[in-house]
Order: structure tokens, then sequence, then C-alpha cells
């Protein structure tokens, strides 16, 4: 571990197992924590018997506390930044710290960890070759809604956070923007004892939370299956690549059929830009 440097480190999302060997040593070993709420923090790390100092850095104070951390820096300490929860600027605070580290010329060296994106991710079943992490939708309706709709031509798996007292809020704009055809992941709860994983279309999800007072609590992740492109519309270069290898050696059905699992687009589409492949390569 070294001195005049500022440690970023990920802290388990729910199970306390989950936290790294080398993320426990360096929060033992410096000089200093950054937290986003000490109080909270300071659980986790008495359960882990570390008593390294706390100081509060979060949305209000970042900015005024990141000139004391350089400080302590330039005096030759270490520092660990963490979050309530996961990785930390991932929809928390840290990023103007950051910067001002880097830009005072310390070191920032970054702990692999929990993070709710991939680990909801990696078990939605849908594309995760290529995905848009959004964070939080806007708190305001129509704010939502416009999000929403600049949102909603976007082909790659689009990935939110929410809360539970917006999240019903947030499933009805989706339909009322996106339709009822569009597939939705809901994870709660990751690695905690009530980790659930709600798959349907958006009506269904809908449906499912609204009936179930129990899905309108905890940590949430929302994972939007990708917009299929437009009957007659070019496939981008990664897909065309993608219906070009498949066609070399399968035909041209089940080459749409497994290009549409593997890039989140519609197979009719694929099929019909298959056809019009040939059409073309036959009259050349």
């Amino acid at each position: 571990m070294s001195e005049q440097t500022l440690y970023i480190v990920a802290t388990p999302i729910g199970n306390l197992d989950d936290i790294t060997p080398r993320a426990l040593e360096v929060l033992a070993k410096v000089d200093v924590i950054a937290a986003e709420d000490t109080r909270h923090s300071q659980k986790l790390l008495s359960h882990f018997n570390i008593r390294t100092p706390l100081v509060p850095v979060h949305d209000h104070n970042e900015r005024q506390q990141a000139e004391g951390i350089v400080q302590r820096l330039a005096e030759g300490k270490s520092v660990a930044l963490i979050s309530d929860a996961g990785t930390p600027l991932i929809s928390d605070p840290g990023y103007h710290l950051v910067r001002e580290v880097r830009q005072a010329g310390f070191r920032v060296s970054p702990l692999p960890g929990p993070c709710a994106v991939v680990t909801a991710l990696c078990a939605a079943g849908l594309p995760t070759d290529r995905f848009v992490f959004e964070g939080f939708l806007p708190a305001k309706a129509q704010a939502r809604i416009q999000t929403l709709q600049f949102l909603s031509k976007e082909p790659r798996t689009v990935v939110f956070y929410e809360s539970p007292h917006r999240i019903l809020a947030t499933l009805e704009a989706m339909v009322e923007v996106l339709g009822s055809e569009r597939q939705l992941v809901m994870a709660r709860e990751i690695t905690k004892t009530f980790e659930t994983f709600l798959q349907g279309t958006l009506p269904e999800v809908l449906d499912l939370v609204r009936n179930d007072p129990n899905q309108q609590k905890g940590e949430i992740v929302l994972m939007l299956q990708g917009a299929p492109a437009a009957a007659g519309d070019d496939l981008d270069a990664a897909a065309e690549q993608t219906m070009r290898t498949l066609m070399d050696v399968l035909p041209i059905s089940q080459a749409a059929a497994t290009a549409a699992k593997l890039t989140g687009l519609n197979r009719k589409v694929l099929y019909q830009w298959a056809l019009s492949q040939q059409s073309i390569d036959g009259s050349a």
C-alpha cells in the first residue's frame, strides 16, 4: 500500500462476505476513510473490527472536503473513499474529489469489487455486450417522461437505478412511453436475503410490482431491452458483421434467430435484412 494515494474502495451491496481481502487491508491501513454516510459506514467497519477514522464526503460537501483530502495527501497520508454500498462514483459522490486529487498530482488507485449495475446485468438474460447505464431517472414526472422519450430508440440494453417510493411511477411511465412489447428485468435486493428478479414485458412487470407491496421495497435495478430496429432500417456495423458471420455457416432463419439473441434486435428485422442482402448479392 502506498502513501499519498487515494484508494477507491468498493464495498458490499448487501452480503458482507462479498468484501475483498484487499479492501479490508486498505481500509484498515489508510490514515482516514472518506465515507458518504459515516454512521452507515461505521457499521461496516465495526463488523470487520476496523478502527480507521472517518470523514464525511457527500453531495453537499464534496467540493469543500476535497481540499482537505488533498492536503492530507500532501502531508504524506493515504485516504480511502467508500460509498454507502457498491463502487464509489457510480451514482454516488466522488467525481469532484477524484478530479481534484488527480489535478493535484496524487495517485488514485481503484480496488475492484461489488457494483449493482454489473451484478444485476450479468443475471438478467438481456444482451450484455453493449449497454447504457442511466443512473436514476428524474424525480419529476415530466422530466422522467422526457428522458424515457429520449431513450426510446436506444438499441442497447438500458440500465437504471430506482428508489422504492418511485418504482410504480417509473414503471407506469415506461409503459406510457415505450409501449407493451419491450422486455424488462427488475432486480431487487441483490445479494440480500430477499433477492428477486422479475422478468416480462413492461406491463407484466408493472402488474407484478403493483400487486405485491414487497416488490416496492429495497434497492432496485431496472434493465430495459434495447429498442428493436424498425423494419427496413440499416443495421449498425456490429449487428451487420454478426449477421454476415452467421450467414456464412447457417441458414438465414437460424442466423437471424441467433443474431437476435446476441444483439437484442428483432429477429424479423434481421431476417428481412438478410433477405435483402441475398437479393443484392444475387443481382450483383
